[in-house]
């Protein structure tokens, strides 16, 4: 962890990165990929996709994709999107006490216009009292700690910002993750890390930031400037997985189980090299866990190609990649052409206009 980092669910984190929810791609197939890259004794918090409070008491757990997980995932904090208090209740209940949950994260960063009219995620944060109450329902129906992840708001107003989280931290907030991009800016400009930094230094409470974490570099210099607690990937983490096992390696952690001996991609071709395989490897997960029943090879090829989609960014001449997974029928045609692309060299960039 950072300098006098404020312990993060419960005192059990010991490790100062984790993995963004992110709607359509933090899914089992991908938190169990990244977790292969994971430092041995490194514990961090993993996510789930976002998860809306009003349909998970009628859904199945095991048959969602977005809330399916593997029986020995550890450090689990789903994120909820949420405005009333029955179905939070309902849902946090269920994911404590049926589906294995050790966290709630509430959204209220989500800037969709779906959420926005429904007065949730990042609509929430024009109203500090009642996304405090959204807090203290939470709490007072759960026995884990709950967290909030939200944006700087339609406001982008610091004073406005710093008295909303410490309604939050009053409320019962463990943690607050802060993503300093106002809502129209959605993914769009650079992060005022300036933000994070002066909402760390008034709440007690630890504070995680995200925005513009692209390389292991970007990881470091967010905590060292800012003070936060830990840093958050998005996007950048399904392009450079291993990006965990970056941060572990300068900070002393042995390399990830299976990984003994090896030492972390760092050259723009070794990373191209590690890209194909990673993706290699997401394929045949992905296809072990959407690709057959109870549900389709179609779904899992498109959860696949939209992971392509996301990270070819970071690779020259990703769109050539995208292009022949998009061709692609079947997962067997996939994994050829993956062998194809990547029997060539190729290489990584470190950052791109792609905002976080």
């Amino acid at each position: 962890m950072t300098q006098n980092a404020r312990p993060i669910l419960n005192g059990q984190v010991n490790f100062p990165v984790c993995m963004a929810p992110m709607v359509g791609l933090t899914h089992v197939a991908f938190r169990r990929l990244v977790r292969e890259y994971l430092p041995a004794g490194a514990v961090t918090i993993w996510p789930t996709e976002m998860l809306n409070s009003r349909r998970i008491p009628s859904e199945n757990l095991n048959t969602t994709p977005e809330t399916l997980r593997s029986p020995d995932e550890t450090h689990l904090v789903p994120q909820i999107l949420g405005n009333e208090e029955t179905p939070i209740a309902l849902s946090v209940q269920r994911l404590e006490e049926e589906w294995g949950a050790q966290g709630i994260d509430i959204n209220m960063g989500c800037p969709v216009k779906k959420a926005l009219s429904h007065n949730y995620g990042v609509a929430l944060m024009g109203d500090s009292d009642y996304a405090a109450e959204v807090v203290r329902m939470t709490v007072r129906n759960t026995t884990l700690p709950v967290s909030v992840k939200l944006r700087a708001g339609h406001q982008n107003d610091l004073v406005y910002l710093i008295e909303f989280i410490k309604k939050l931290e009053s409320a019962g907030a463990s943690w607050v993750t802060l993503h300093p991009r106002t809502t129209e800016q959605k993914r769009r400009g650079t992060a005022d890390w300036s933000q994070i930094r002066s909402v760390r230094e008034v709440v007690k409470i630890p504070i995680i930031g995200n925005g513009d974490v692209q390389v292991a570099d970007d990881a470091f210099k967010l905590m060292d400037v800012t003070g936060c607690d830990m840093a958050m990937v998005g996007r950048a983490l399904t392009a450079r997985p291993w990006l965990l096992w970056q941060v572990g390696e300068r900070l002393g952690f042995d390399a990830p189980s299976g990984r003994e001996g090896h030492r972390a991609p760092a050259t723009a071709a070794e990373e191209g090299a590690e890209y194909g395989r990673s993706l290699k490897r997401l394929l045949g997960l992905t296809e072990e866990v959407f690709g057959r029943a109870p549900f389709s090879m179609d779904l899992g090829l498109r959860k696949f190609r939209f992971h392509v989609r996301t990270s070819s960014p970071w690779l020259q001449f990703g769109h050539d990649l995208y292009a022949r997974t998009t061709k692609a029928k079947t997962f067997s045609e996939v994994g050829h052409a993956l062998d194809e692309f990547f029997g060539r060299e190729q290489l990584m960039t470190g950052r791109t206009e792609l905002r976080q």
